[in-house]
């Protein structure tokens, strides 16, 4: 089990089940894309959505807001490292409801 800074758990066992493989839903729109899990920085501005996940590689691909939105992919290794102000790190938004790219809201 991964955890973040703040003791939240990164991923559950509902989020592998239900976090498509890498490259799975390739074929779709991206604003068709489900975005299942949020994490975002505390101290900044920064938000990932993870679409996507392979768990070998430990590996996103999602939608990445930050100094501009962008399509990518993101390592729940280096989520898991970084250390804010205060000793802050990322975070995952325990209330998030998963929901397509087109409905985000942003």
């Amino acid at each position: 089990m991964d955890l973040l800074r703040n003791g939240t758990e990164a991923l559950t066992t509902e989020d592998l089940a239900n976090l498509p493989a890498l490259y799975a839903t390739e074929d779709q729109a991206l604003e068709e894309h489900v975005l299942r899990v949020k994490f975002f920085d505390p101290t900044g501005s920064w938000t990932w959505y993870a679409a996507e996940y392979d768990p070998v590689e430990r590996l996103f691909f999602g939608w990445v807001e930050g100094f501009e939105g962008e399509w990518g992919y993101f390592s729940l290794d280096e989520l898991l490292s970084v250390e804010g102000p205060l000793g802050l790190g990322i975070e995952r938004d325990l209330y998030f409801t998963p929901c397509r790219f087109s409905e985000l809201g942003r």
